[in-house]
C-alpha cells in the first residue's frame, strides 16, 4: 500500500492517529519538502514516529517516482505532506503514477491553509478561486492570477493568496552550467505580496486592488499556537507596518470580497490594525451594515 499522509500545519503531533499507524507500519518513509514547509526539524518527527524519514525533494518527487513507488505493491510505503495531501497538484500525479503501477493507495487528509484560513473570521464558503503569487524578477512578472481575483471580485468573493516559496532551487548561472548549487530558503512576506499586487493592479488597471478601499487579512504559521499571527487592514495598511508585525513564515493573504458578512467584520476587527478604518472601510466601501 502506498500511503499519502497529510502532517497539518504545526508540528510532528498534528498527525493523525490513523497516519500515524500507517507511518510506523511503513518501510520506507518519505518527507515531502519542497510544496510546503512544517517548520520543524525533521529529527523531531523522526524522534515522535520513530522512524528515518527519507527527504524527498523537487526532484524526487517529480522524477523520480518509480524509486519512491518502489515495492509499493508488496509492503507499506508512505508519503508525507504538510497540510492535506491534495494540497497540491504533485501529490494527485503521484496517485496517478502509482494506480498505473498497479500499487494501491490510501489519502490520510489533515488540516491545511484551505480551510484552517478561516481562523481570520471569513467563511469558507464566501471563498472563490485560491490563487498563487510568485516572486517577480526583473525580466518575469506572471500576472494570470490577477484574472481569478477579478473574477472572485465581480462575484464578491474572498481570494486566499497563496505566497511563494523557493526551497532548493538553482540560479539560472548555476542551472544553465549544470551545477548541483542551491539558494538559501526564501519565504515571500506580506510587504513583498502587497507590493507585488500593487505593482500588477497598476499594470493592469482594472481598480480590483484599491490600496486604501481594499480589505485583506494577512497570516502567518496559521495552527501554530502562540506562533500564529493575524493582521487585518486595507492594503494600504498592511503595507505601511513593519515587516516583524506579520510573525514568521509561511505567510498567506487574503483580499476581502464584497460580500461581506456583518458577522466576518465583527470577527477580523479583532486583528484590525485600526477598528475605526477597518469598521469605515467595510461599511462606506463594502456596504455592510454594522451596528454601532
Amino acid at each position: 500500500m502506498f500511503y499519502i499522509i497529510g502532517l497539518g500545519l504545526c508540528d510532528e503531533k498534528d498527525i493523525t492517529i490513523r497516519g500515524l499507524e500507517a507511518v510506523k507500519g511503513s518501510s520506507r518513509v518519505y518527507l515531502e519538502a519542497y510544496t510546503s514547509i512544517l517548520m520543524i526539524q525533521k529529527e523531531r518527527l523522526e524522534a515522535f514516529y520513530g522512524k528515518e524519514l527519507i527527504i524527498a525533494d523537487r526532484d524526487m518527487v517529480e522524477t523520480e517516482s518509480d524509486e519512491i513507488l518502489r515495492d509499493a505493491d508488496k509492503e507499506d510505503v508512505s508519503l508525507l505532506v504538510v497540510g492535506d495531501p491534495y494540497g497540491a497538484t504533485t501529490h494527485t500525479d503521484i496517485v496517478l503514477r502509482a494506480r498505473a503501477l498497479g500499487v494501491s493507495t490510501r489519502i490520510i487528509h489533515n488540516a491545511s491553509i484551505m480551510n484552517a484560513v478561516g481562523a481570520c473570521g471569513l467563511q469558507l464558503y464566501n471563498f472563490g478561486q485560491t490563487v498563487s503569487l510568485v516572486f517577480f524578477t526583473e525580466t518575469w512578472k506572471p500576472d494570470s492570477f490577477y484574472d481569478r481575483v477579478q473574477d472572485n471580485a465581480a462575484l464578491g468573493m474572498h481570494t486566499l493568496v497563496l505566497l511563494d516559496i523557493k526551497v532548493k532551487e538553482q540560479s539560472e548561472e548555476n542551472l544553465a552550467r549544470g551545477r548541483k548549487i542551491y539558494e538559501p530558503p526564501r519565504y515571500m512576506s506580506i510587504t513583498q505580496a502587497v507590493s507585488q499586487l500593487a505593482e500588477v493592479e497598476a499594470s493592469r488597471g482594472a481598480g480590483v486592488l484599491t490600496p486604501d478601499r481594499t480589505l485583506a487579512i494577512a497570516l502567518s504559521r496559521v495552527g501554530g499556537g502562540s506562533e500564529e499571527r493575524i493582521v487585518a487592514g486595507s492594503l494600504a495598511e498592511l503595507a505601511a507596518q513593519p515587516p516583524e508585525t506579520f510573525g514568521q513564515p509561511l505567510h498567506s493573504l487574503v483580499i476581502v470580497g464584497r460580500r461581506l458578512h456583518h458577522l466576518e467584520v465583527e470577527y477580523a476587527e479583532g486583528f484590525a490594525v485600526n477598528k475605526a478604518t477597518w469598521r469605515d472601510v467595510a461599511s462606506k466601501v463594502y456596504g455592510c451594515a454594522l451596528d454601532g
